[in-house]
């Protein structure tokens, strides 16, 4: 009896330390010299699936840092990485951007692409041996779907949340995320408050409906990926749906 109790208390405490893994923190350097900071929470081995994290404007990698234990719980490793664009949230400062700053280069949405490629390029290099998806929300979220129909990527998968034509006073063609799109042939996910299904009809539209995956919400919902934290009451259903599109990843 005392064994089985001692068994059933370990089982137990390795269930609430799965729930909530520490996570580790790095640096590694975007092509420009700009160090780049994420947090890797992986429990898993490096053959499980693994899921790179890019935050929305103004925020930091502390978006995940309640989504990303979550996302372990279903399977995958994850990567949440600080792009130069943004500042901080969830009391984690973005340092990626202050080393920007410091260095006198540009902090638009479009130059956090170079953070993007590092970090996916690292990822692939150091942290896993299974499959590769690409996650953003708001800005990012655009710039992943751009990516991800990039063959040089090699991306499995991509979920975006609350994409638009974020850059046409940054230079860009209108449309240029929905042409990009048209170039993805991996299993795409997206999805936003009800009041933004506008913003990126365009760009679903081109996407193979084989390989889409569509999420509005029956509320109002949220921007950005900020949808799934728990503060938000209709966060469950999100989940409910992010949940059934990646179970078909594993």
């Amino acid at each position: 009896m005392r064994c089985a109790l001692l068994g059933l208390l370990l089982i137990a405490c390795s269930a609430r330390s799965f729930a909530a893994p520490t996570a580790r923190t790095i640096t590694f350097a975007a092509a420009d010299g700009v160090t780049v900071t994420a947090d890797v929470y992986a429990p898993h081995p490096a053959t499980a699936p693994l899921i790179v994290l890019f935050h929305q404007a103004g925020y930091s990698r502390g978006e995940y840092r309640e989504i990303a234990p979550r996302l372990n719980q279903l399977g995958f490793n994850c990567l949440a990485v600080d792009q130069r664009s943004g500042k901080a949230v969830n009391g984690v400062v973005n340092a990626t951007a202050a080393v920007a700053r410091k260095l006198g280069k540009p902090t638009s949405y479009l130059e956090a692409i170079a953070d993007m490629r590092a970090a996916i390029a690292m990822a692939r290099k150091d942290l896993v041996r299974g499959r590769l998806v690409l996650w953003g929300s708001s800005y990012s979220s655009s710039l992943v779907l751009v990516l991800a129909g990039d063959p040089a990527i090699a991306a499995d998968a991509v979920l975006a949340f609350s994409p638009g034509e974020y850059f046409d006073d940054l230079g860009k063609p209108a449309g240029w995320v929905a042409s990009a799109a048209q170039q993805l042939r991996i299993p795409t996910f997206i999805t936003s408050a009800r009041d933004e299904v506008s913003s990126w009809k365009a760009i679903a539209q081109g996407v193979d409906p084989a390989r889409l995956t569509t999420f509005v919400p029956t509320t109002e919902g949220h921007h950005g990926a900020r949808a799934l934290w728990a503060s938000q009451p209709d966060n469950e259903a999100c989940w409910k749906a992010v949940s059934a599109f990646l179970g078909k990843l594993r």
